[in-house]
């Protein structure tokens, strides 16, 4: 089972949309809500190399990226491995 972290807000589009697309491929993730927590924030600033947005993913510890970052991946095929533990 993978692990999946997503840094998020609740008024994002972008975070719905990357939902979406990990329920529809049946993972379960876990959410961290950035809105108003400074120390959350920080962290993920620290884990993504400093992107201040929302969504940004992380698979089995690696940094994926955004919404368009996570679908671009799936449209070049590259999410499911990712996914089943296999490097990206």
């Amino acid at each position: 089972m993978p692990r999946v972290e997503m840094y998020t807000t609740p008024i994002c589009p972008f975070c719905v949309r990357a939902k979406q697309l990990l329920a529809q491929k049946g993972v379960a993730f876990e959410e961290h809500n950035v809105m108003l927590d400074p120390a959350m924030r920080g962290q993920m600033m620290e884990r993504a190399g400093g992107a201040r947005t929302v969504p940004q993913i992380f698979i089995n510890g690696q940094h994926v990226g955004g919404c368009d970052e996570l679908y671009a991946l799936d449209a070049k095929s590259g999410l499911d491995p990712l996914l089943a533990g296999e490097p990206a």
